[in-house]
């Protein structure tokens, strides 16, 4: 039923990524809904809330409820926090804050997979600019995803945009995956390294592509709750990621609303 390459990498057919499609697109509606709810006061539990009911009228299941024990709905990382912070109330929203929302979505039990940084009200314009770099080097990953090129590619793109843009820092330890009937599924991918590496990208693979970026040192911890990870320096972090699959067109983003056309469409100097 679920066809591999020789690399462990599950392909899908086209029924099964407008599958993929169907479950992406609960993921983007519900982010879509979180990025506009977002103001100074409230609180990441708040967010949480919101987002699982979104995703439960749609019919379909919070992804990471559960997920090797994580409590909520949506991992919500808050200014140094890198990824995977839990939502509580214990915490504010302030104005200047920045939030990284990840969010997944079983339908059909097909998984999609996506997260966006939103600032809280007006924030200082270096974290203005670390939005726009991540974001902006996820979409070079995500335009490396055409069939022949290479899994390392993706890395590659992104790296070399962010190092193009100023002295940031890339966890090395922190990637991209694949996804389809599971969340984190072969093949890791690296949010950085050289290009011409690793398996060929075919149509119907599907990959996560989600670059961290840190206003400082790419060194970070893990703190005591095992699972928020913080920057060591105290500097703010950002991400960004989209599920895409690959196709004989290029690349399909499952998880954007209308998926990826009006990005991809723009030139990439």
């Amino acid at each position: 039923m679920f066809k591999k390459n020789r690399h462990g990498i599950q392909i899908k057919s086209a029924e099964q990524l407008e599958k993929m499609r169907s479950a992406g697109l609960v993921v983007g509606r519900t982010l879509d809904l979180l990025r506009r709810s977002v103001e100074p006061g409230m609180t990441p539990l708040d967010l949480d809330v919101i987002a699982e009911k979104a995703i439960r009228e749609e019919g379909a299941i919070p992804s990471f409820k559960g997920y090797q024990g994580f409590p909520a709905t949506i991992c919500a990382s808050v200014n140094d926090e890198v990824v995977h912070g839990i939502p509580t109330k214990a915490r504010k929203l302030r104005e200047g804050d920045i939030i990284s929302i990840d969010c997944g979505a079983i339908l059909d039990g097909w998984h999609g997979d996506s997260a966006v940084t939103v600032p809280v009200g007006e924030v200082a314009p270096e974290l203005t600019e670390l939005m726009r770099v991540t974001e902006e080097a996820m979409w070079r990953g995500i335009a490396a995803l055409t069939p022949g090129r290479h899994l390392s590619d993706i890395g590659y793109e992104i790296e070399r945009y962010v190092r193009s843009q100023g002295r940031f820092g890339i966890p090395p330890e922190y990637g991209g995956h694949g996804i389809g009937t599971e969340m984190h599924m072969d093949p890791w991918i690296a949010n950085h390294g050289r290009p011409g590496k690793g398996p060929v990208l075919e149509e119907g693979m599907c990959l996560a592509i989600e670059p961290m970026v840190n206003l400082g040192t790419a060194r970070t911890r893990v703190l005591a709750d095992d699972w928020t990870v913080v920057t060591i320096d105290g500097k703010s972090s950002a991400h960004f990621e989209h599920s895409v699959a690959v196709t004989h067109n290029g690349p399909w983003v499952l998880t954007a609303l209308d998926g990826g056309e009006s990005r991809l469409a723009q030139p990439h100097n």
